[in-house]
């Protein structure tokens, strides 16, 4: 598994603006009916990744205006909590994931909330790329770390091993400790 140095993957040399796939009204990927947008490439290589062929920066198809039409029409339905950014590594693909959220944000303002999953842990986030940054300021629950085969738990929530914590961002820049939104 790749531990890259602060500040040394970056989204400008490493993302072809690809889009996995986009699964809208679904009930996994975060609390309540969530659209989800799954962006391509993740250098991690976490071993038992659930999501190999996303590894990729070529996998998929280009994002489109089209697809984030469809986001914000998909969000705004009434039974939709938020959207959910996964990937791949979102934080690797920071201008499609910011051309969404703040979107999303013009549209909805906090009235729809945003998760997102990342290899990176909060603490290496910070010592991150302003894109990241910007990123990470407008998401509200963050499940971060890399995920560790050997800490597998099917019976963890919103999450693949239990390394990994569910993250409060709001409340936690608020802070400035990790407070989790889930334990």
């Amino acid at each position: 598994m790749n531990n890259p140095a602060p500040k040394e993957w970056q989204s400008s040399r490493l993302s072809r603006g690809y889009i996995a796939d986009y699964k809208p009204f679904n009930f996994v990927d975060g609390e309540g009916v969530r659209c989800s947008l799954y962006v391509s490439g993740c250098p991690f290589h976490c071993e038992g990744c659930y999501n190999k062929a996303a590894q990729s920066f070529k996998y998929g198809e280009p994002f489109t205006e089209e697809l984030l039409d469809q986001i914000v029409a998909d969000v705004g339905h009434e039974s939709v909590q938020g959207l959910t950014l996964l990937g791949g590594e979102p934080f690797l693909n920071t201008e499609t994931c910011l051309t969404v959220v703040k979107k999303l944000r013009e549209v909805y303002g906090n009235s729809k909330d945003i998760w997102s999953w990342t290899g990176y842990t909060f603490e290496e986030m910070l010592q991150e790329t302003e894109d990241k940054l910007e990123l990470l300021s407008l998401i509200d629950v963050l499940v971060d770390g890399r995920f560790e085969q050997s800490l597998f738990d099917p019976n963890l929530a919103f999450r693949g091993s239990s390394n990994q914590r569910i993250i409060d961002v709001k409340q936690t820049l608020k802070a400035g400790e990790v407070v989790l939104y889930i334990e």
